[in-house]
């Protein structure tokens, strides 16, 4: 697989809280120079990017990185990520909704979401890290009810990121119309074509281009 094709499975990613305009602009030259799926942003950064920038796919995230806000607050911020020029939303559920069993929470949750965002994308941060193999395989089939767009390993700030066992489970259990994101601890290029290969259709990265264009990058 060539370098050119793996950046087009690659949303570059800057999440960190300290991040300045200048390296939030330096990730958009970067996406529109190595041709990457999008650019994924805190939200305060969506309008400044959307003014400056001209048909640069823009990702936010929403309730993140915990995902216990409520749901009235993510789907408020969803909205007005849209509002302001994103056109993908990548939400992190309510992870303790499902350590209690509240299962229909987390579904009432993404479908509120997904109607929010219309025809924009909506990947779902379901955190791996901390989820038994029967909490993903029911979680699986609650993205697949909601409608949305794609389920999403990592948030990258958990205490572990994807792994190529996940993404083996994810397709197993998923529904066709599901895509598959693996985020968090992707760092090498061999990483890379193994996660696409194994069915991600989408990585969150901050490490590809640089990598790939031959300059090693610490990670997420």
């Amino acid at each position: 697989m060539t370098n050119e094709k793996i950046l087009t499975f690659i949303d570059h990613t800057l999440l960190k809280m300290v991040s300045s305009w200048e390296e939030i602009k330096t990730l958009c030259d970067e996406a529109v120079q190595f041709k990457t799926a999008s650019v994924c942003v805190p939200p305060s950064y969506v309008k400044p990017i959307h003014n400056e920038y001209n048909n640069l796919n823009i990702c936010t995230v929403i309730g993140f990185p915990l995902g216990y806000s409520i749901t009235a607050a993510k789907v408020l911020e969803a909205e007005r990520a849209i509002q302001s020029g994103a056109s993908e939303i990548d939400m992190v559920i309510n992870v303790g909704d499902v350590k209690n069993g509240n299962f229909d929470f987390v579904l009432e949750e993404i479908k509120l979401i997904k109607k929010s965002c219309g025809n924009k994308i909506l990947k779902v941060i379901i955190e791996t890290c901390y989820l038994t193999e029967d909490e993903k395989i029911r979680l699986c089939g609650i993205v697949t009810e909601s409608g949305a767009d794609f389920i999403k390993t990592s948030t990258g700030f958990g205490t572990g990121g994807a792994t190529l066992a996940d993404i083996e489970l994810f397709k197993k259990h998923i529904g066709p119309q599901v895509k598959i994101k693996a985020a968090g601890g992707v760092k090498t290029r061999e990483d890379l074509e193994a996660f696409i290969n194994a069915g991600a259709a989408r990585i969150g990265t901050s490490s590809a281009v640089k990598l790939l264009s031959g300059n090693a990058a610490d990670g997420y």
